[in-house]
């Protein structure tokens, strides 16, 4: 099967859908746009018009390319006419048995040559497919929000799709200026599967009361280099949305500890607390998260501390120490427990690539000893956040679960190395793809952290995945 794409159909003109005629028209397709509603079709064309409208007056467009490009898009009000379609991509609602009618109507419409795809982000590709005549051709074609600006397509096979309609499709979105990434279906496929700690790790540090939520999204934005907090990006995203896709997630794993939806964030649903669009979420909107409270500057007296370096026998870390006082990167021991260990004051830093650092002291320090750590980091440049004490902290943990769930991915075939790595930098805009961060921060500790983080709670959640493993052990036998 090799088709020449010249025409292509979209059916649903929300957000999305309109979004992909958009990206479709501006690449120089023809562009059928359907909707079961009228009225939703001339909403969905006006709203272009504005839009290209909008660019034309900042000087981003030619007023005679904006012309072309909606004379291109076509609104249809009959599926019948898809049978005209070279390619046809399903932007409509996220129910597997409305998608398998649909998509069963369409292999009757459409010719054999037609290939059918669909925009879903998280529902079975196989199941899709299933009913239809002729599977090989049916496939995802995953955009993110908004289409037109977001790079990535996930590029999703089914059992049954062919190797060649995977390469047509990979082919003709690149030639539409987007960035494919190949993987198999599975329960949310690259992206919504491996973005999922990120949350996860949020939701719990508030449920454990570490630190308030404007704290806990500093932390991951200016120590973590992610673009913008985790609890704040829920709102954007709508606390109803992210909720739902986290308990899919976790209902199409047959309910993997690792994807296990938040009590808070279930509340907050269901008070009606959906983010900005409601007007309250975890913050309150427009104004959003408030300043960030960080620790004042340590008095004078905690400067004169003697710096030694040593190394800790049992985790192998080289810390830092100030006169009696212990300070080192967490491996995922609560600070308190490394303190009872070593029979010394401790505080413990979270993995930071900004100016800002989160840190956490062992109940028994007495203040000035934990000052002396707060000083000793602002003489470095270090703007401090202080938090309660907690397991493998902000950043470090949620980095780890990030890794171990990408490592789990690329086990299990879902996608190439080098495609899960492109896919978490340009679907979610992370800074370096969580394989990447890996190799960088070293599969040991990554392995030794979340080792102690399961120790720590007894829960399945935090396992090491076996290729991580394997990587620790690999990585250890090259430095023997």
């Amino acid at each position: 099967m090799n088709v020449a794409i010249n025409t292509v159909a979209v059916i649903g003109s929300g957000t999305m859908g309109a979004g992909i005629a958009e990206v479709a028209a501006a690449a120089g397709q023809q562009v059928l746009l359907h909707d079961i509603s009228a009225e939703a079709l001339s909403r969905a064309v006006a709203a272009m018009r504005q839009r290209l409208e909008d660019r034309v007056a900042r000087g981003r467009l030619s007023a005679d390319d904006a012309g072309r490009m909606l004379a291109r898009i076509v609104p249809v009000a009959d599926l019948a006419a898809l049978a005209a379609a070279d390619l046809v991509i399903e932007a409509a609602a996220e129910n597997l048995e409305i998608k398998k009618a649909l998509f069963g109507r369409l292999g009757e419409i459409c010719p054999p040559r037609t290939l059918l795809t669909s925009n879903t982000s998280s529902i079975s590709i196989t199941a899709i497919a299933a009913g239809v005549k002729h599977p090989e051709r049916v496939a995802g074609l995953h955009f993110f929000n908004p289409a037109p600006v977001m790079k990535l397509v996930e590029v999703v096979s089914g059992m049954a799709t062919s190797a060649e309609v995977v390469e047509q499709l990979c082919q003709c979105v690149a030639r539409w200026g987007k960035q494919p990434v190949r993987c198999q279906s599975t329960p949310g496929f690259i992206v919504n599967r491996v973005a999922r700690p990120f949350y996860a790790e949020a939701w719990r540090a508030l449920e454990e009361q570490v630190a308030p939520p404007e704290a806990i999204d500093a932390a991951l934005r200016e120590a973590g280099r992610f673009p913008m907090g985790p609890l704040a990006l829920t709102d954007l995203i709508g606390q109803d949305v992210n909720f739902a896709v986290t308990c899919s997630v976790f209902n199409a794993f047959w309910q993997e500890r690792r994807f296990l939806p938040s009590l808070l964030q279930q509340e907050l649903v269901l008070a009606g607390r959906f983010g900005k669009k409601s007007g309250h979420g975890v913050y309150r909107w427009p104004q959003g998260a408030p300043e960030v409270t960080l620790a004042a500057a340590a008095d004078d007296a905690c400067a004169a501390a003697r710096v030694t370096q040593n190394r800790d026998v049992v985790t192998h870390a080289v810390w830092i120490e100030l006169d009696e006082v212990v300070l080192a990167v967490t491996t995922g021991e609560t600070a308190q427990a490394m303190s009872a260990r070593l029979q010394r004051p401790v505080v413990l830093m979270d993995h930071s690539e900004g100016d800002l650092v989160a840190v956490a002291a062992a109940a028994g320090n007495r203040p000035g000893e934990t000052q002396k750590a707060v000083r000793y980091l602002q003489q470095q440049g270090k703007r401090v956040l202080v938090v309660a004490d907690y397991p493998g902290l902000l950043v470090w943990r949620t980095v780890a679960m990030l890794v171990n769930e990408a490592l789990d991915a690329l086990q299990k075939g879902v996608a190439s190395e080098a495609d899960i790595n492109t896919a978490m930098r340009l679907g979610v805009n992370y800074p370096r793809g969580p394989l990447q961060w890996g190799e960088q921060l070293g599969w040991q500790r990554v392995l030794q952290l979340l080792e102690n983080l399961q120790r720590h709670y007894g829960e399945e959640r935090y396992r090491p995945c076996s290729l991580l493993r394997q990587r620790a052990l690999l990585e250890s036998s090259y430095e023997s």
